[in-house]
């Protein structure tokens, strides 16, 4: 592989892929510079696209940044480079949350290459999953992605899940009458978008998925109180598959790691067949958050609680042209 820094061309699709991550309400809150000369990423948090109520502490907008920062190693990799990744590299500029310096040929000695097919078919699934099973190997690899990146996936056992599925309730019921969250919903909702095309951030209607009719499974309705033309109602499952993801620290550097995390378990359950989707309504909430923590351990700080499952892929949601989010300087 040559060491040849990557056309403009490259970048650009690099950072497509970077951008492809998930992320809170899919605000994307993402800025990306390239400096051909040092063949060096910068990331950056967009702090317009911060969501005050929801996320007052921009833990989920660092997951998110996380997310994309995991996604733009798994296509350089890809690209035949090696990266070598900085984490908040300037304490005196916070908004700057990573570097990615290309520095060669890679040897992907972690597979984050075999990851990248992956990226652009992982989405959101907001549909029932079916009551089957995931293998206890299949389990196994998601945990071991989580730890190559520096976090811990559990997977409830049945009495705690029952908890777990009771705090989502208790969320659930706080947004409901919380002014707050109704604001954050109508900024990053379309209700009314006809097409992909029509807003570039965001959850639009098609992606709501059906009411949820009966089951258990913790689905935010995105709709809340408004009405959605042609939206059917599902029941979802009676037991479904969640999984915590935890860090053994809560700081802005916990938070990008978590978003790596979180973001190699999707790709890598994308590869094996599985859906996803996310259940952050009690980690929206101090008092809440805590409390999913593993009862018999009481050690780490839940991240991101996450439902996997067999079941309907979802569909693509829109994304921001990268001619927003990327700018090649010299």
């Amino acid at each position: 592989m040559s060491r040849r820094a990557p056309a403009d061309e490259q970048v650009t699709a690099l950072v497509r892929a970077a951008a492809a991550a998930p992320s809170m309400h899919n605000a994307q809150p993402w800025l990306f510079s390239y400096f051909r000369r040092s063949r060096t990423f910068e990331i950056r948090a967009d702090l317009e696209r911060t969501m005050p109520h929801s996320d007052p502490d921009t833990r989920g907008l660092h997951i998110g940044c996380g997310a994309a920062l995991l996604n733009l190693r798994v296509a350089v990799v890809h690209e035949g480079w090696c990266p070598e990744t900085l984490l908040l590299p300037d304490p005196t500029d916070p908004a700057l949350v990573a570097t990615v310096r290309l520095t060669g040929p890679t040897t992907d000695e972690n597979d984050l290459g075999a990851l990248y097919p992956a990226i652009h078919r992982r989405h959101s699934s907001r549909y029932p999953f079916e009551e089957r099973e995931i293998p206890g190997p299949v389990r196994e690899a998601l945990g071991a992605a989580a730890r190559a990146e520096g976090a811990t996936l559990a997977f409830p056992a049945p009495w705690h899940l029952q908890e777990v599925l009771e705090l989502v309730q208790d969320a659930e019921a706080r947004n409901i009458t919380d002014p707050g969250s109704d604001q954050d919903l109508a900024r990053w909702t379309r209700t009314d978008a006809p097409s992909a095309g029509s807003a570039d951030d965001g959850v639009p209607h098609y992606a709501f998925g059906p009411r949820k009719r009966g089951g258990k499974a913790p689905m935010r309705d995105f709709a809340a109180s408004r009405r959605v033309a042609g939206r059917d109602a599902a029941d979802f499952e009676r037991t479904p598959q969640l999984a915590l993801l935890s860090t053994s620290h809560d700081h802005p550097e916990d938070w990008l790691r978590a978003g790596q995390a979180i973001e190699r378990v999707l790709l890598l359950a994308t590869l094996e067949g599985l859906s996803s989707s996310f259940a952050a309504q009690p980690l929206e909430w101090t008092d809440l958050r805590w409390p999913l923590r593993d009862p018999v351990s009481g050690t780490g700080c839940t991240q991101m609680l996450l439902r996997l499952g067999y079941g309907p892929k979802g569909p693509g949601t829109p994304r921001r042209p990268v001619s927003d989010v990327l700018d090649i300087r010299p």
